[in-house]
């Protein structure tokens, strides 16, 4: 069985206030949407994310996901943008989800699908708890009963074929404000499974407040440090935290010997306590000969994300005296988020020397050392 999910990110932002998309805002040192993405990508097989390319392209940096096409004038029009997009890939399950909604609790997913096994779709709800009253001009008018009244949430899954075709039956007609609507509308069951209260909603500022404390109450700060060196050679290429630097030396390794990310990677996988770059990308293996060390520090990004945390801060002290490290710091930094898919603020490129002492003092080689703080699931 196939599984897709769309990831509905086109939405302005309008009632949430400020210049940048809500989906787009760091929390706990992520897009909110890449918290979105992250939780759903182990249980599908293709994310399908809907929005402005060049506004949330680079915060799904790194995550596996579908060519990102445009949304439409309405959450409807997106969500059928989406599964037009899909019908190459021909899913027979597809879940639909908010990028507004950053935190996917643990058994959503898995108790949606499993209710799909019996009934034409499913949503997460939680049941309505407080009195309802209806009012006009800052008057109540009347209450409205509570009973079997609900709250709906996303990821809500549906038959794919299904819900496009419903979807492309309702193009041009009233907007419905989520998808479960349009089985109702035809007549088809849909089930109902237990939501959550940490699956909240980001409409407001005070919502981006309440979910970073639920994020905060979950995780754990972790801190990992990292330090590493390699000698100048001749004819070898300057690359230091993924810039090639124009320098009439190079520095010597069994791959491209980029100090900076060495020791970067070194200080994740200390604070993962998963060892250290030998381990995962051992010298003595060929494969390893001369490779970019971006990939070194992808697969770091990736392991920190397998664990279900993130990135709070980085810090990379580059120890030599030359070349001059000031001027790429910039380049660096901007090189070094991308690769670990998070804001450029999140990582900091600094340089210092010896004061002409020991072996970088004489140029002989750079050293370099890396402080993390990662947030990882309590």
């Amino acid at each position: 069985m196939k599984i897709a999910a769309i990831l509905v990110a086109a939405g302005t932002g309008s009632r949430f206030g400020g210049d940048t998309p809500k989906q787009v805002l760091l929390l706990h040192g992520k897009p909110v949407l890449r918290h979105a993405a992250e939780a759903l990508t182990g249980h599908v097989d293709l994310l399908q994310p809907v929005g402005d390319a060049a506004l949330i392209g680079p915060a799904l940096s790194g995550i596996p996901h579908l060519p990102i096409i445009p949304g439409g004038a309405e959450r409807q029009d997106s969500v059928r943008a989406g599964l037009q997009a899909l019908q190459p890939h021909a899913p027979d399950i597809v879940l639909v989800h908010d990028a507004a909604r950053p935190i996917i609790p643990a058994g959503t997913v898995e108790a949606v699908l499993e209710a799909l096994n019996s009934h034409s779709g499913a949503i997460p709800a939680l049941a309505v708890s407080d009195t309802l009253k209806r009012g006009a001009q800052n008057l109540i008018t009347e209450t409205v009963p509570r009973a079997n009244l609900f709250r709906a949430q996303t990821p809500q899954g549906f038959r794919y074929s299904e819900l496009l075709r419903l979807h492309l039956a309702a193009a041009g007609q009233a907007a419905a404000t989520d998808d479960a609507a349009l089985l109702e509308a035809a007549g088809l069951e849909v089930a109902l499974v237990p939501g959550a209260e940490q699956n909240i909603k980001l409409t407001i500022p005070a919502d981006f407040a309440q979910a970073e404390h639920l994020l905060g109450a979950r995780m754990t700060p972790r801190i990992g440090h990292g330090f590493d060196v390699h000698a100048m050679e001749a004819g070898r290429k300057m690359t230091i935290c993924g810039v090639t630097i124009p320098f009439e030396l190079g520095l010597a390794g069994h791959s491209d010997a980029d100090v900076g990310i060495h020791a970067l990677c070194d200080a994740i996988y200390g604070a993962l306590a998963e060892g250290d770059i030998g381990r995962h990308f051992p010298p003595s293996e060929n494969t390893w000969k001369d490779a970019d060390s971006a990939r070194f520090l992808r697969h770091a990004a990736e392991r920190i994300a397998a664990r279900g945390g993130g990135l709070a801060n980085a810090d990379v002290t580059l120890i030599c005296e030359r070349p001059k490290i000031t001027p790429h710091a910039p380049a660096m930094r901007a090189r070094l988020a991308e690769l670990l898919g998070v804001a450029i603020d999140l990582i900091s490129v600094k340089a210092t020397t010896t004061e002409r002492l020991g072996f970088t003092g004489r140029g002989e080689g750079i050293a370099a050392q890396a402080s993390v703080l990662i947030l990882l699931p309590a």
